[in-house]
């Protein structure tokens, strides 16, 4: 699996994190506790909390964030969990059920 090596600069808890997605090649995800481990907390709620507030899925591709399990977010903002499904197969992510991403073949370390 890809490491992924991340180093955000700037005080707004929000930026850090869209830093972060941003580096997220096509094909991979990441949790939202990998980000938060990523920019230097464990706030994982908080990072769902940025990317809900995001208003630009090109610039910054939040459906490449996932839950702990895999799970695909409930409350996606740009279409609901269907379209980002639709976005990760897009992407060729795999999928183990319905809503959930394979982690053991498309997360990124």
């Amino acid at each position: 699996m890809q490491k992924l090596k991340i180093q955000t600069k700037g005080d707004n808890f929000f930026e850090r994190v869209y830093q972060v997605v941003r580096k997220i090649p096509a094909g991979r995800v990441m949790t939202y506790g990998q980000i938060a481990d990523a920019i230097g907390t464990r706030d994982a709620r908080r990072v769902g909390q940025a990317l809900h507030a995001n208003k630009n899925s090109s610039d910054v591709p939040c459906h490449r964030v996932v839950n702990k399990d895999g799970r695909l977010a409930p409350g996606y903002t740009f279409g609901g969990p269907n379209e980002q499904k639709s976005r990760l197969l897009s992407e060729e992510v795999k999928f183990i059920d319905e809503d959930h991403v394979d982690l053991s073949r498309s997360m990124l370390q």
